[in-house]
């Protein structure tokens, strides 16, 4: 008897639109997906929330995580450029407008080391929690 072992992979740039399974999917994975940054940026229970907006069937609507200091969104409003996430900085949890916006690939969810890197580099939340050089050497 063989098991085969379900293997986690999902396809970041199939659309949602109009399409409600993948749509729920897609909010499901990226939801998990900013909750695993958070710990890796070793965020303060408290210090941040992941909040999702479902928004219209044509759309893929939003998933956000909104610390503090930093504002991370996934969408799919970025499909024919390759992007998908959106990082920029922020005042607060009341602050929608936040810094400058960057973006990077959506294809970033599946890399949670890579997607801190940038959010470090970008916003420079989590910094403290960032692993030392001795630590990598290690």
């Amino acid at each position: 008897m063989f098991r085969f072992m379900e293997i986690d992979m999902f396809d970041w740039n199939t659309s949602c639109s109009y399409n409600e399974q993948q749509k729920r999917r897609f909010h499901t994975r990226a939801r998990s997906r900013l909750k695993e940054l958070a710990a890796e940026l070793a965020l303060t229970p408290g210090s941040f929330e992941v909040r999702s907006n479902r928004a219209g069937i044509a759309v893929s609507g939003e998933i956000t995580l909104h610390h503090d200091r930093a504002y991370i969104q996934v969408g799919q409003f970025g499909l024919s450029s390759g992007h998908g996430i959106l990082i920029r900085t922020c005042k607060g949890r009341k602050d929608y407008t936040g810094g400058a916006n960057h973006f990077v690939a959506l294809g970033m969810l599946d890399d949670i080391p890579a997607l801190a890197a940038a959010v470090r580099a970008i916003t420079g939340v989590g910094y403290d929690a960032a692993p030392s050089a001795d630590r990598r050497a290690a």
